[in-house]
């Protein structure tokens, strides 16, 4: 429908000899004022040197005289020059037929599939360390990142998931060195011995991963307070690079297995399935080599521009000169080992090697690291131009609790790993009385405490800070995950008693009035492509809750399920349809829909 009205628009135009590249087309605040509204009388008034209402005035005038749809029922101009659309009640019993048609596969778009062929989209996210917690930001990149996957899948792209992880430097070394004089006993392993991992992991496997992760915190602390300390963990880091002793290659093998093992159980507790993992000790060599072919060589030979040169022992790349916007960095320590700069540059060559007709690749990452970011993206387009297209970078900002304190129910500092437990016990809590099986309700929780933080993430647009507030984001009465997941429930309860009565959803049995939600239900499929052009999940969180607002308001004011209304079948119908849109609106969040709350 938007495509249409841009047209009889652009044709209205062509009738009063004016030619318009771009109609801004919009969808009015207050659903009074139209369907539609476009300015574009008022963009070109100046042009055309009209006044323009007038111009708006001779616009409709075409407009009407054009208009051979039968689902535009009215045009009108209003204030300065705007000019209104208003869509018929057929149009709506349409909208709700075709959503019916579609199910689950609403919103589908093709905008990435080209001639046929599916646009090739790599998405990294999520990046959490072996031996370190899995921590807030974690838990942002993943929400996002597997947010963004899947409203790329649903507009055409074939997605693969890629997950980057450090699987060597200093933060190792401290965690082994905390392991080393704190070593496993029973009372805080979980009954499991050195070199033994339950299969399946479990809450044994996150018991050991939270000790590695407080074995690391105290070889962080002492790393950067004692001065032996420090030595010996960097000679540990020494032992961990040549794999020269067998007592830390022991600790090492066993300690990635069980912070990989945590990970994936995390990753299944959110909906996540990786298809590569990339690891640092993998991308380092394949970095060192790109840098060290490109020493000296100059890209811009006129101006003297090289990519890297040495300064002081290390191997730099002195980005502002190519932008002075960027700054230097160190590629090379003057002690020969490769930076993260270094090892970035190796994963993005060896991310194109992976998947060789890749299209895109899409890197989600916390703030902090733009800067570093930018200038690595510099590089590579200077070695690499025909990567330079292909590579686009979506950060997030910064999560703190609304109490400003990051300390979890047990005191100690938050993870995103406690974080994600603490908000299930407390859902499992408040459905303690429910006179369900343990087993339901256990899973009820998992899905509406991942919703609860999941949401509270992807409403708010990427780059964004975020205040998170543990009862508000669990409640199922506000601007909550929770309420979105029980707005569907509610839809399913209704369907289960239409079915009860035998009464079947009929599109065509409309009213004459039109429902405010019928309003908001045909857009999705725009909100959908929105989204997926611009890589923000935000645009379809906010589009739920106020479609989901407009529905709880329909469900209140009308009996839907009567079979002494001749309007019932179009009430459950537009019921199916609002189930159908949350249900795969939450899926494109990342969010399961339980069938009852």
């Amino acid at each position: 429908m938007q495509d249409k009205i841009k047209n009889l628009i652009k044709d209205a135009l062509q009738n009063l000899g004016i030619e318009a590249s771009e109609i801004a087309l919009e969808h009015p605040a207050d659903l009074k004022m139209g369907d539609y509204s476009t300015n574009v009388a008022m963009a070109i008034a100046k042009n055309v040197k009209s006044n323009p209402k007038d111009l708006a005035k001779k616009i409709v005038t075409e407009i009407l005289r054009l208009n051979l749809d039968k689902y535009i029922e009215k045009v009108e101009v209003a204030g300065a020059g705007f000019i209104n659309f208003y869509l018929s009640r057929k149009f709506f019993g349409n909208s709700i037929e075709e959503i019916l048609n579609q199910g689950e596969n609403v919103g589908k778009n093709e905008i990435l599939a080209k001639e046929k062929t599916k646009e090739k989209i790599m998405v990294e996210y999520t990046d959490p360390n072996p031996f370190k917690p899995f921590h807030i930001g974690h838990l942002m990149t993943n929400a996002i990142g597997e947010s963004v996957a899947r409203i790329l899948e649903h507009s055409g792209a074939e997605v693969t998931r890629a997950n980057y992880q450090g699987d060597i430097g200093l933060h190792v070394a401290k965690a082994i060195y905390g392991l080393l004089k704190n070593p496993l006993r029973p009372e805080n392993s979980g009954h499991l011995p050195l070199g033994k991992v339950e299969e399946g992991g479990g809450e044994s496997v996150s018991v050991l991963a939270q000790h590695i992760g407080k074995a690391y915190a105290e070889g962080a602390l002492l790393y950067e307070t004692d001065e032996a300390v420090k030595a010996e963990i960097d000679e540990i880091n020494k032992k961990i690079y040549n794999r020269g002793d067998e007592k830390i290659n022991k600790i090492y093998d066993w300690g990635f297995k069980v912070t990989m093992d945590a990970f994936e159980d995390l990753y299944k507790l959110l909906g996540t399935k990786f298809d590569f993992y990339f690891l640092e000790s993998q991308m380092a060599p394949i970095g060192e080599e790109i840098v060290r072919a490109n020493m000296g060589k100059a890209r811009d030979p006129e101006h003297g521009r090289r990519i890297f040169e040495e300064s002081d022992g290390a191997v730099v790349f002195k980005a502002e000169k190519h932008d002075p916007k960027l700054h230097t960095r160190v590629f090379i320590t003057s002690g020969g080992l490769p930076t993260y700069e270094t090892k970035e540059l190796g994963l993005t060559e060896d991310k194109f090697r992976t998947e060789p007709n890749l299209d895109l690749s899409i890197i989600v990452t916390a703030n902090e690291q733009m800067d570093y970011m930018k200038v690595v993206a510099k590089a590579v387009s200077l070695i690499k131009p025909e990567h330079e297209k292909k590579m686009f970078h979506i950060s997030h900002g910064m999560m703190r609790l609304s109490g400003g304190k990051m300390s979890s129910r047990k005191g100690n500092v938050v993870t995103g790993e406690s974080l994600i437990r603490d908000t299930i016990a407390l859902i499992g809590e408040k459905m303690r009385e429910r006179d369900w099986d343990e087993k339901e309700k256990s899973k009820v929780a998992e899905m509406v405490g991942v919703a609860a933080i999941k949401y509270s993430i992807l409403r708010s647009a990427s780059g964004s800070d975020i205040v998170y507030n543990v009862e508000e984001s669990i409640s199922v009465d506000g601007d909550s995950g929770p309420y979105l997941q029980y707005s569907f429930a509610r839809a399913n309860s209704v369907l289960e008693k239409a079915k009860v009565e035998n009464i079947l959803p009929d599109p065509h049995a409309f009213p004459g009035e039109v429902f405010e939600v019928e309003k908001l239900l045909y857009k999705f499929p725009e909100v959908v492509l929105r989204s997926a052009k611009e890589y923000e999940p935000h645009y379809i969180a906010n589009y739920l809750i106020e479609v989901a607002r407009v529905f709880n308001s329909f469900y209140g004011n009308n009996l839907i399920v009567s079979k002494e209304d001749k309007n019932s079948g179009y009430k459950v119908a537009l019921t199916f349809a609002f189930s159908f849109v949350m249900k795969t609106g939450l899926y494109l969040l990342g969010i399961q829909a339980p069938a009852k709350m």
